[in-house]
């Protein structure tokens, strides 16, 4: 079983920064794709971006340019970098890890850009 932890959400103004971090429990993490969804309110969960065990990264069409997603396998440990924030990244952020088709979730973390 895969335990992910998150940290760093909370609110900022529109055009600052945050970071967000997933710490992974287990010994999959190097070799999984790993990623962070969000879910605004009345919304679906959509991919924001993730990164594979080579470091191939996919990005949401809205976030491209914002935002950088990176992972640290010594730590266990997924990042989300996101500048230039905007007041419609608004939502709760989940931390992801696939393993051969079998997902886990973190707890999520919330994110709130005000304008």
């Amino acid at each position: 079983q895969v335990q992910l932890v998150e940290s760093g959400g909370g609110l900022v103004q529109a055009g600052g920064s945050l970071r967000l971090s997933c710490a992974a429990s287990g010994t999959i993490f190097s070799i999984s794709v790993v990623g962070w969804y969000r879910q605004a309110p009345g919304k679906q969960r959509e991919l924001v971006a993730d990164i594979n065990s080579g470091g191939i990264t996919k990005y949401a069409d809205s976030v491209k340019g914002r935002f950088t997603i990176s992972r640290d396998n010594a730590k266990n440990t997924v990042y989300l970098q996101m500048n230039s924030l905007e007041p419609d990244d608004t939502a709760v952020y989940y931390c992801n890890l696939n393993f051969f088709r079998k997902n886990f979730w973190g707890q999520g973390t919330q994110v709130t850009v005000s304008a």
